[in-house]
């Protein structure tokens, strides 16, 4: 009698093939991307397998996982044999890995240099498609206090309300300020916008004994520091 279901599960593979015997038995290193994907889904269609089904969506980024992470539950569902519950399960999973690289960022004693302030929030707004400002407050040993979401704007801008990233400072007992904010467009140049507002920041918070130690523009894959380019 045939078997009139339209998928099948892993457990149905022959054991060589199963992805998570595989991992049992031969660690997490020998699996590949689509393999990794393919345990989350669970199962392909009568046509194909998880594994080919994983290979051919991650074929459409380019074998990108940040670049898969970026798809919509929608987007994921535009291929066959991937419906809305797997969507959401990869979508679910792609967030959780951006989230544990910015929380393992913020578990670092303090922040050093740019590259760590980069390390802390790129997972947070490098591959974001409009503009958000963030205050990151230190204390005296540069150790981050808390790191506040000051506002959103559209693609080419965002507004800043001086008063509430002192207000938040004294609230916090913050010594230091780094500013940071991404560009969706890509670029790393500051625009006369962001000086100024760097200036204006920097000002104020001098008048109340507190730092502006640096403003990172972060995108997805670079960033430009006013600290390293002598700008403050």
């Amino acid at each position: 009698m045939v078997d009139s279901k339209s998928t099948f599960s892993i457990k149905n593979w022959s054991k060589d093939d199963q992805p998570r015997e595989k991992l049992l038995h031969k660690g997490k290193a020998n699996l590949s991307d689509a393999e990794w994907v393919a345990i989350l889904i669970g199962s392909g269609s009568k046509n194909e397998s998880a594994v080919n089904l994983c290979k051919r969506v991650l074929a459409s980024v380019d074998n990108n996982l940040s670049a898969l992470g970026k798809l919509s539950v929608k987007q994921l569902m535009a291929f066959k044999g991937i419906g809305e519950a797997k969507a959401v399960t990869i979508a679910a999973a792609m967030e959780l890995g951006r989230r544990r690289r910015g929380g393992e960022a913020l578990i670092k004693d303090s922040i050093r240099s740019s590259s760590s302030v980069f390390e802390l929030m790129q997972p947070v707004i490098g591959e974001l498609e409009h503009e958000e400002f963030w205050i990151i407050y230190l204390n005296n040993s540069n150790k981050v206090i808390q790191k506040h979401l000051l506002s959103k704007g559209g693609i080419t801008g965002t507004l800043v309300d001086v008063r509430l990233v002192l207000k938040n400072a004294l609230h916090w007992g913050a010594t230091g300020l780094i500013l940071t904010h991404n560009h969706p467009s890509g670029t790393i140049k500051p625009s006369q916008a962001d000086k100024q507002v760097t200036q204006k920041l920097k000002t104020a918070a001098e008048s109340l004994d507190i730092k502006v130690l640096d403003h990172v523009i972060i995108t997805e894959k670079a960033y430009f520091s006013f600290a390293d380019e002598t700008l403050l």
